[in-house]
C-alpha cells in the first residue's frame, strides 16, 4: 500500500486502462468515534462499485471477476486503524493500488477507462514531500518525509551499505599508510555510487532534499558534485541507521522554518502580480485561468474546499448534493495547474483571506 507517487508513476496512472478501471475515493477518520463507521462505508462503496460493473453490459464476465478480485485484494491492504484523512483505491484488470492521504476527499466511485487522479495529486502536493539522505562511511539511507513523519525509502538502490573492515589494514599500519575514513578511495567510491543513485531518484521524483551527516561525509559528497538546487545540508552524525523519530527530530525545525519562508515568498509574489495585473483571485477566476493554461503559480490555503456548479464560462456556489454540483473543484484546479507546468503551493489557513482562499500568479 501507498507506493511513492513519483512523476513517472503519476504519468502511468493517467494512462488509459482496459475497461473497467475503478476509482474508489472516500474520506476517513483518524480517531474514535468518527472512525467506527469507516469500515462499513468502505464495504458499501466496494459493493456499489460491484453493482456498477455487474450492470454494465460492456464488461465481460472474465473482466468483471478480475476487477472484483482486485478490489477484494485491495481491501486486505487497507488498514483503517491507521487511517489519515482520505483513502484512494484503484482497480483495473490485473492490477490494484491503494493510497491513504492526509487530505479530505469526497466520497465517490467512478468506473471509466482511466483512473481518477485529481484527489491523489492534490493530496500529494499538499503534503509538501521531501527527501532526506543520511550519510555515513558504511551506510547511506534515504528517507521520504511529509508534514507529519519520515519513513525509510527501501527502493531505488537504498539503503547502501558496506563493511569498513580493510583486509589490507595490517600491512598499511606497518608502513604508516592508513588514511582517515573519509579520505580512502573505497569511501569515495561508495559515496559516488550513493550520489548517482540519489541523482536518479531526484530526476524521477524531484523534491526538496536534506543531506544529514558528519561534516567530513558531507564535504566528500559535495566534492562529487551538486545533487539538486533545492538541497539543505545538516551536519549531524549518527543517523545513517535512523531511527525515523530521530531523523524527524533533526529535520522538523528546519522544515518549519523553510515553510514559513516559502509562504512569505508566495505572498510577496502574489502582491507583485497584482501590481502587474497578472493576478487571479477566488475560485471562479482561478478556475478559468487554470483551464486556459495561464497559471504560473497557484496558491491554496491548506484546508480550503468549496462546492460549486459549473456553468461553462463561470462557477457559482452550490450546496453539497445539489444536482451537477462539484465538490472537489479545488483538487481539479490543482491537477489542471500542475498538468500545464504551474508551481503549486499550499499555505496556512488565513494567508489568502483577501482572495477567498485561493489565488494565482498568471503567465499573461
Amino acid at each position: 500500500m501507498h507506493p511513492a507517487l513519483s512523476t513517472d508513476l503519476l504519468a502511468k496512472l493517467r494512462q488509459p486502462r482496459p475497461y473497467p478501471a475503478v476509482s474508489l475515493v472516500m474520506p476517513t477518520h483518524r480517531r474514535e468515534p468518527d472512525n467506527t463507521q469507516d469500515p462499513v462505508r468502505l464495504r458499501n462503496l466496494v459493493a456499489r462499485a460491484g453493482e456498477l460493473i455487474e450492470q454494465d453490459p460492456a464488461v465481460t464476465r472474465e473482466r468483471r471477476l478480475d476487477v472484483l478480485s482486485q478490489l477484494e485484494q485491495a481491501l486486505t491492504e487497507v488498514d483503517l486503524g491507521h487511517a489519515e484523512d482520505g483513502l484512494v483505491i484503484y482497480a483495473a484488470p490485473g492490477e490494484h493500488l491503494v493510497w491513504t492521504v492526509a487530505r479530505t476527499v469526497p466520497e465517490r466511485v467512478v468506473v471509466a477507462d482511466t483512473f481518477l487522479t485529481r484527489n491523489l495529486v492534490a493530496a500529494q502536493a499538499a503534503e509538501e514531500p521531501f527527501w532526506a539522505l543520511t550519510v555515513a562511511a558504511d551506510r547511506v539511507a534515504l528517507w521520504s518525509g511529509d508534514q507529519e513523519r519520515v519513513h525509510e525509502h527501501t527502493a531505488d538502490g537504498f539503503p547502501r551499505t558496506r563493511s569498513l573492515e580493510d583486509p589490507d589494514a595490517e600491512r598499511k599500519e606497518q608502513i604508516g599508510d592508513v588514511p582517515s575514513t573519509f579520505r580512502d578511495e573505497q569511501t569515495r567510491h561508495f559515496l559516488c555510487e550513493a550520489h548517482e543513485a540519489m541523482r536518479v531518484v531526484l530526476s524521477s521524483s524531484p523534491r526538496p532534499l536534506y543531506v544529514i551527516g558528519e561534516a567530513a561525509a558531507i564535504a566528500l559528497l559535495e566534492e562529487v558534485g551538486p545533487l539538486a538546487k533545492d538541497t539543505t545540508t545538516v551536519r549531524s552524525g549518527g543517523l545513517a541507521s535512523g531511527p525515523a523519530a530521530a531523523v524527524w527530530q533533526v529535520l522538523e525545525p528546519l522544515r518549519t522554518a523553510r515553510l514559513e519562508s516559502d509562504t512569505a515568498a508566495v505572498v510577496s509574489e502574489l502582491d507583485a502580480a497584482q501590481g502587474r495585473r497578472e493576478f487571479a483571485g477566488g475560485v471562479d477566476e482561478v478556475w478559468v485561468a487554470a483551464k486556459e493554461g495561464r497559471v504560473r503559480l497557484l496558491a491554496v490555503e491548506e484546508h480550503y474546499q468549496t462546492v460549486v456548479r459549473d456553468y461553462g464560462d463561470h462557477l457559482e456556489p452550490a450546496d453539497p448534493g445539489d444536482l451537477d454540483s462539484r465538490d472537489d473543484i479545488v483538487d481539479e484546479i490543482v491537477e489542471q495547474a500542475l498538468s500545464t507546468g504551474a508551481a503549486v503551493r499550499f499555505v496556512p489557513d488565513g494567508t489568502l483571506s483577501g482572495s477567498g482562499g485561493i489565488a494565482a500568479v498568471l503567465r499573461y
